[in-house]
């Protein structure tokens, strides 16, 4: 069975397969909906594992599944980082998992994948794709969250999405700093803006101006002392990506002049932003950038095929490659 990702936003209780896995690459859809799954079962005893930790004892949930007491509340399985090499022991508890739920989270699964088609035929199993979002969804989400609040013009709405780069993590952070900001539910955008351009967000992407614009010595000082979590390299992948995607749609207005195809961009480009971008533009044709876009694409395949790589080195070479490219 195949759940489509934005029905269960709104109908969690609709899933009532046994087995249910979630794939994909937006980790904080997952989030969201693994946050429905415990809310809506408070009741219940959840246990996490990882496909790891069960592979070394295979019996580990096996035993945790038919270990059944009078007194102890239902359980709820949440195993993360799964993979075809855990289907084995999805198809031997499955006859066996009784009136427990077993929820699986995995990254990228394509359609080769053994693990994947099993979940989409099997009867008592069920599979929901998470892909990334787009600006409508975004939208969508913003317009929910914050429709008690007055000031939510279109202008706010795109300005939280540029600063959340379609990021669903990022995006309820921002939102959930913005309700407690706004006490009094009326957003201003200047005050919005002040928000919103938090130092530790603008710095990386002073590091991606810089680099975009060609800024050798610029770029290598912002490389020695810009702060980069470990965690959000998916992130700065994204922020390279959306503006590489900019830059591509100013020059595929043939005939446009730069000045005027970035005002014709949606979302729109904040006034702060169009001396940047415009300089940025000049220096990068659609060879450029298709190059560049090759190379994200690579590195995030790295990041999330192998845990032991160094992520941040990654990165900091792609602003490298982007910083000498700029001035070929």
């Amino acid at each position: 069975m195949i759940y489509k990702s934005y029905f269960l936003e709104n109908n969690i209780n609709s899933l009532n397969e046994k087995i249910t896995l979630f794939y994909g690459e937006n980790l904080g859809l997952k989030n969201d909906l693994k946050g429905k799954i415990i809310y809506n079962n408070k009741n219940s005893e959840i246990l996490r594992f990882t496909q790891e930790e069960l592979t070394k004892n295979n019996r580990a949930l096996i035993n945790e599944i038919q270990n059944i007491s009078l007194f102890e509340k239902s359980k709820i399985f949440f195993i993360e980082n799964v993979n075809d090499k855990f289907l084995d022991l999805i198809q031997e508890t499955e006859s066996i998992i009784s009136d427990r739920k077993i929820f699986l989270f995995a990254d990228i699964l394509d359609k080769k994948s053994k693990l994947r088609s099993y979940m989409e035929k099997s009867k008592n199993c069920a599979c929901v794709p998470c892909y990334e979002d787009n600006e409508m969804s975004f939208k969508k989400l913003i317009s929910l969250k914050l429709k008690d609040y007055s000031g939510l013009s279109p202008y706010n709405i795109n300005m939280i999405i540029e600063h959340t780069n379609l990021d669903r993590s990022k995006l309820n952070n921002e939102l959930d700093k913005i309700t407690s900001f706004f006490s009094n539910k009326n957003i201003l955008s200047e005050k919005l803006e002040d928000l919103l351009n938090a130092r530790t967000n603008d710095d990386f992407n002073k590091l991606k101006d810089e680099a975009f614009m060609g800024n050798k010595i610029n770029t290598n000082k912002l490389l020695a002392h810009t702060p980069m979590e470990y965690e959000k390299n998916i992130l700065y992948l994204n922020i390279i990506n959306q503006r590489l995607d900019k830059l591509l749609q100013i020059h595929k207005l043939n005939g446009t002049r730069i000045e005027e195809a970035i005002n014709s961009l949606k979302p729109p480009v904040f006034w702060k932003d169009k001396p940047i971008i415009t300089n940025q533009a000049k220096k990068w044709n659609k060879f450029k950038i298709k190059k560049i876009l090759i190379e994200t694409l690579n590195v995030e395949k790295k990041i999330k095929t192998n845990s032991a790589i160094e992520k941040n080195i990654l990165i900091k070479k792609l602003l490298i490659d982007i910083c000498l490219l700029a001035n070929a």
